[in-house]
């Protein structure tokens, strides 16, 4: 939806209320089971489709409205970070616990963090290192650097909907982040180990 900020107020009509309508009976019939509620959705046909579009439907469709096809977007800034962790093999997935110290810059919180225990900031050892981001600890007021590169709100304010940019910078912490450098390291050893034997040339 194009006007989410005023939804109820001013925001532009559903573009299936039919479907609205079945989710809501739905709801019903799972008695208020939001697990289920989201599973149900998770599962559908429509979630799991794919991002390729033909031109027709390009053209009857180009803001996907009526969900012809998968999203296009870039994944959210904390999934950035827990995939390639994941597909490192380093993504500890442990549920629940203590917030967790990843890497961070050296001084990061100094000048904002007068009180609590984030000046000296260290980050963990073992799998404190890699936790999913929902674990990382966190700053009202200064959010992880990593993370506000990319498009991560602010917990100083409640927000529905987080902006999508695209810039040089994202692409060097890519490069550059000690998470991703090791996540890449080790990507490239299990490459090494676990891809196909050479064929010997001849």
């Amino acid at each position: 939806m194009a006007t989410t900020e005023d939804f109820g107020t001013r925001a532009e009509y559903p573009s299936n209320p039919e479907l609205l309508d079945w989710l809501a009976t739905e709801f019903v019939g799972l008695k208020w089971n939001v697990k289920g509620m989201m599973k149900e959705m998770l599962m559908s046909a429509t979630y799991r489709q794919s991002s390729d579009a033909t031109p027709d439907l390009l053209k009857r469709d180009p803001t996907n409205i009526l969900l012809a096809r998968g999203p296009r977007f870039r994944l959210p800034a904390e999934v950035i970070r827990d995939q390639a962790l994941d597909v490192a093999g380093l993504l500890v997935e442990k549920i629940g616990g203590r917030s967790v110290r990843p890497y961070q810059p050296a001084g990061i919180w100094d000048e904002t963090a007068a009180f609590g225990n984030l000046i000296n900031y260290k980050h963990d050892m073992a799998e404190g290192l890699y936790r999913k981001s929902l674990y990382t600890i966190w700053k009202r007021t200064a959010s992880p650097p990593e993370l506000t590169l990319f498009d991560v709100p602010s917990r100083e304010t409640c927000r529905i909907s987080r902006p999508r940019t695209n810039t040089p910078l994202q692409a060097l912490i890519l490069l550059d982040d000690v998470t991703f450098v090791e996540a890449a390291r080790v990507f490239a050893e299990r490459i090494i180990k676990e891809g196909a034997p050479r064929r010997s040339k001849g």
